[in-house]
């Protein structure tokens, strides 16, 4: 057979590159991989922190549902004011926007003192758990992302403390719009982050 004539026996296979890597080639790309990868971590932490921080919205916002199918009752409407304040009880508590260092400093020994006689501490500590009338109808209104009715709070006073005679008369539609209110509240409320 002639060398210089091509054949079959002359073919051989050729051959393949090696396959391309899925891993990033440069250090680049790696150092991308790494910001995304603290990125969706720090977002995942702090999604789940915010969900922690919200539980006391969703039991609150869980009892009301409650009250609302027994809304003919007077007990459950006289636990609307309740459940409001404790409610604006449970809301986690951060140093006011704007607030010095030396003031945040006082703020965090004065909470973390051990003296319970101290009337800032109890103060501080207190919360909306002391306010009434006119001054918790304005913390409603800080907290609120809409506005409220005006009388709110006398709404709920008198849920509270009026006979039941006078709840007994109050008309459902008022009723409805006090469950409506308190609920648009506790879903929407402001909370410092």
């Amino acid at each position: 057979m002639n060398p210089n004539v091509p054949s079959i026996e002359q073919l051989k296979e050729i051959a393949l590159p090696a396959p391309v890597s899925y891993a990033p080639q440069t250090w680049g790309w790696w150092v991308l991989m790494a910001v995304f990868v603290v990125a969706v971590v720090l977002l995942g932490a702090r999604r789940y922190r915010q969900w922690r921080r919200d539980r006391y919205r969703r039991e609150a916002l869980l009892r009301l549902a409650q009250l609302q199918k027994r809304s003919d009752d007077l007990n459950a409407l006289r636990e609307l004011p309740e459940l409001l304040k404790r409610t604006a009880i449970s809301m986690p508590y951060t140093v006011p926007v704007g607030a010095s260092l030396l003031a945040k400093v006082a703020l965090h020994s004065t909470l973390m003192s051990n003296d319970p006689t101290s009337s800032r501490a109890s103060s501080l500590l207190q919360g909306p758990a002391s306010l009434g009338n006119a001054d918790w109808q304005a913390f409603l209104q800080r907290h609120s992302k809409q506005p409220l009715p005006a009388n709110f709070s006398h709404q709920l006073s008198q849920l509270a403390y009026a006979p039941d005679a006078v709840l007994r008369a109050m008309p459902n539609e008022q009723r409805q719009q006090l469950f409506d209110t308190c609920k648009l509240w506790v879903e929407r409320h402001h909370v410092a982050a």
